[in-house]
């Protein structure tokens, strides 16, 4: 019978993706197993249509864009290292956050890098600021016709105000942030079982 480190031996960079991303062995071989079910015809990397195989983000109303998170910079595929990169983001942040080296990067999971993850899935067109228009897309597919357009066109109107503190008409991510500093963001972006 095999050891489980022999088994995450399968895996490709394993000490360098747990170092990057801070999942377990165990969390680690399972994300991996999972990547190798959603590779249907076993390409060794994920495609769109494959991620679109996660019942969790067909359901999603942003489920496309954090599709899109997958293949920054227009890719079409995505190594499992990418993959566990991605979802490092939804790792519940560690109980002894306070022993982290200051040199050290920030880890994926960090309260500021899953601000910026979300960010960008209202940034489409990555240009550093949240527009009206792109605010009112992400709250359309939010709402979807629960109401009407006028009302939606208000709330988007009176969401891109009170966060925008330089009267831009945007909101760029430093406004972003502040506008969520009471936000539980840790909690929201956390999936228990990517420990």
């Amino acid at each position: 019978m095999g050891s489980g480190g022999s088994r995450a031996a399968q895996i490709p960079d394993a000490d360098r993706i747990r170092r990057e991303t801070g999942f377990s062995q165990a969390t680690l071989l399972r994300l991996y197993h999972r990547f190798r079910a959603l590779d249907s015809n076993k390409k060794g990397y994920l495609s769109r249509v494959d991620l679109q195989q996660i019942g969790a983000l067909a359901v999603n109303p942003l489920g496309d864009r954090i599709i899109d998170s997958f293949f920054p910079d227009g890719s079409l595929r995505v190594e499992f290292v990418d993959f566990a990169r991605v979802l490092a983001h939804f790792r519940p942040i560690d109980d002894d956050t306070g022993t982290r080296d200051p040199k050290e990067p920030e880890p994926p999971n960090s309260r500021m890098n899953k601000l910026r993850f979300a960010f960008q899935l209202y940034d489409l067109d990555r240009d550093g600021k949240i527009s009206r228009h792109e605010m009112l897309q992400v709250l359309r597919l939010m709402v979807g016709v629960q109401v009407t357009e006028e009302q939606l066109e208000s709330i988007t109107d009176r969401t891109v105000q009170e966060a925008d503190e330089d009267g831009d008409g945007a909101v760029s991510f430093m406004e972003f942030s502040k506008s969520l500093e009471k936000m539980d963001i840790e909690q929201k972006m956390s999936i228990r079982i990517l420990k």
